[in-house]
């Protein structure tokens, strides 16, 4: 049965095979960002005065303190790709386990800390006393279901290295809808402000890892996932790191960019705060679009890396960055094209709205960009590099956003939202720009030409075999 979900990643036209990668992974990101819509959508519609602001409050700080974890998520990624492209059974295997095991570990270090320093990081941000106590309140019950969410996105990632994406969509459609429905019971009925909504989408997580833990363990040969082997492998571990680290690194980096401009945010007032984070949202939803065909870049580099398809490298660098360019054009636009209404459906006041849409000018608009950036990322990362593309980021994206707003930002004339948000397109062009030149010397590093190996079989029962062991090594 599990057959029926698997792509065969090196063989064949590429576009329609990334599409089919890529568009479930799309709408499973597209349903996992209703998960933060749904929150912000009922609690400016239905809860206090300063409940959108409150809940807004928390998103950069959720972000910098999950990122580096999920971050393993893509080491886990390259590392079952590379084996499975290897046709190595067993330490495919080996990746499976040590992957929950990281899963679990991640996600109950990262309740204890949420838990504990959610109001001293709220107070570090510059958070505005009306809404600190509410923010703290969302961000203690939400941190309380991170194991859920790390079961959730390390699975997710596990079944993505073969192809499917189309059941962690089903699993994410079903906890989805429960999560709504939450909302509203616990918003409008229960009268429990952030914390109803915080709850709702803790209950869904659980839902959703719960499925895919099934879905893992009734799997057969290779993929089976089993508690008793619930383990970390050393060797696979530091490989898992290797990638993920640097990986999870980025997106600390860029999170603590987004934490410093939410905090130069928090300086204009609640007005501009709840537009900003009505706006981000709506971004939200064009940037996992985009994304989606950077992860199916690194799934695909890497399979065909391990499989030593060379000659397809390139080809699936240009096809996925077009993707990505395309969608982030067209959704981006469209999103801002439509900002009144959208904006409206999180927040009625027209303040509110006009302070949403000047990022959104800033953001959507030119939001292509960012889909060129990571996913030439994607396939840089698929070749197996994860340091350089983390230094890149940290200096283009990350440091040349936190220099404009301690520089440009600072000048008083320009010291207003739009000239705050401008430092997004710059950084994003002139990131894309410095990986590109990246990409092209560690193409280099590889032949042109293709190397056969045995086609890779992953329906039979595991057993060793170290034939992957060299090229695995390669990796980081």
């Amino acid at each position: 049965m599990a057959k029926n979900y698997e792509i065969d990643m090196l063989h064949g036209a590429i576009l329609p095979k990334l599409l089919r990668l890529s568009v479930p992974l799309m709408l499973s990101s597209v349903l996992q960002l209703l998960f933060n819509a749904a929150d912000i959508i009922v609690v400016g519609n239905f809860a206090s005065e300063y409940s959108l602001a409150a809940v807004g409050a928390t998103t950069a700080l959720v972000n910098l303190m999950t990122n580096l974890f999920l971050g393993l998520s893509t080491g886990s990624n390259v590392i079952v790709s590379r084996y499975m492209g290897e046709g190595n059974r067993e330490k495919v295997s080996r990746t499976v386990h040590t992957s929950i095991f990281f899963a679990i570990a991640s996600g109950l270090l990262l309740t204890a800390a949420g838990i504990i320093f959610a109001g001293q990081l709220l107070t570090i941000m510059q958070t505005p006393p009306e809404v600190l106590e509410l923010s703290a309140v969302y961000l203690r019950i939400y941190f309380a279901g991170m194991v859920a969410m790390m079961i959730y996105n390390f699975g997710s990632s596990i079944l993505r290295s073969k192809g499917d994406t189309k059941r962690p969509l089903y699993f994410l459609a079903f906890s989805g809808v429960i999560n709504v429905i939450l909302n509203l019971i616990f918003v409008i009925l229960f009268k429990m402000d952030v914390a109803g909504v915080a709850l709702a989408t803790v209950i869904s997580q659980c839902v959703s890892a719960g499925l895919i833990l099934k879905c893992l363990m009734n799997e057969t040969g290779a993929f089976h996932f089993s508690f008793g082997k619930l383990r970390p492998d050393g060797r696979i571990a530091v490989k898992i790191l290797r990638i993920g680290v640097p990986a999870g690194f980025q997106g600390v980096v860029f999170s603590l960019s987004n934490v410093v401009i939410q905090s130069s945010v928090n300086s204009f007032g609640p007005i501009v705060m709840a537009g900003s984070s009505a706006a981000a949202s709506i971004e939200g939803f064009v940037w996992v679009s985009m994304n989606s065909f950077s992860q199916g870049a690194l799934t695909f580099v890497s399979q065909n890396m391990g499989a030593k398809k060379y000659s397809r490298i390139n080809r699936i660098a240009v096809i996925s960055c077009t993707c990505g360019a395309v969608t982030g054009l067209i959704l981006g636009n469209a999103a801002y094209l439509l900002g009144t209404p959208l904006l409206h459906i999180y927040d009625p006041r027209p303040d509110v709205i006009a302070a949403g849409l000047i990022r959104m000018s800033m953001v959507c608009c030119f939001y292509f960009t960012c889909g060129l950036m990571d996913c030439i990322v994607g396939s840089i990362r698929g070749m197996g590099f994860a340091v350089t593309p983390t230094i890149v980021s940290m200096l283009g994206a990350c440091g040349l956003r936190i220099i404009w707003i301690f520089t440009i930002f600072r000048v008083p004339e320009n010291h207003t939202e739009l000239m705050l948000f401008i430092s997004y397109p710059v950084s994003w062009v002139i990131t894309f720009l410095a990986h590109l030149a990246c990409y092209a010397v560690m193409r280099r590093k590889f032949p042109k030409t293709d190397a056969e190996l045995p086609p890779p079989d992953m329906t039979e029962q595991p057993e060793q075999t170290d034939q992957a062991e060299q090229s695995v090594q390669e990796i980081g």
